[in-house]
């Protein structure tokens, strides 16, 4: 038999001097107020693990967008390693010309500068601009000072009055910097 305890709430089923239990009625049986209190130890359970994945599938997303920022600046830069090999081809055809001197009616030097002018096109496709800083000021972060020149006035300070090598632009950033000569007193 189960142990089972009934409570005569009748007031005149009492004895004289017996105390009215102090225990209000309950209106849901014992074993219904547990099962209620476990499902909520569940669902709080629940909420936790819910916001556990929430947080884990936020940092995996973040994951893959730092992982798409990286993956897109390694193929930028050697998108741009590419083509700052191909410049010292341009130099190269750049040369060519220059010792061809006054030979333009030549077939082999309007080839010649037929592929360069293609190159270049090409380049600029790609948005690369060549920089001829010519009788600009000197700026350390788009050219490369290899010789100095002496000034022949006090305003020719810092200017660049021979260009050795061209330099070329990507957008804004240098893809290599012009090797220049520069006036100095």
């Amino acid at each position: 038999m189960s142990d089972m305890k009934v409570t005569d709430r009748r007031w005149w089923a009492r004895a004289d001097g017996e105390e009215i239990p102090s225990e209000e009625p309950r209106l849901k049986p014992k074993m219904l107020e547990e099962l209620e209190a476990r499902i909520a130890e569940k669902d709080l359970e629940l909420q936790q693990l819910l916001q556990k994945y929430r947080g884990a599938a936020d940092e995996f997303e973040q994951a893959r967008v730092r992982l798409r920022k990286e993956v897109a600046k390694d193929a930028e830069r050697s998108r741009r390693s590419v083509v700052v090999s191909f410049l010292d081809v341009l130099d190269n055809l750049d040369r060519a010309l220059e010792s061809a001197g006054e030979r333009t009616d030549d077939p082999f030097v309007q080839g010649v500068a037929m592929v360069r002018q293609q190159f270049l096109s090409t380049l600029d496709g790609l948005g690369v601009t060549r920089v001829d800083p010519l009788h600009q000021m000197f700026d350390p972060a788009a050219h490369e000072a290899v010789s100095t020149v002496p000034a022949a006035t006090a305003d020719q300070e810092g200017l660049v009055i021979g260009v050795v090598r061209p330099g070329y632009v990507m957008g804004e950033d240098v893809l290599r910097p012009a090797q220049v000569a520069v006036a100095r007193q």
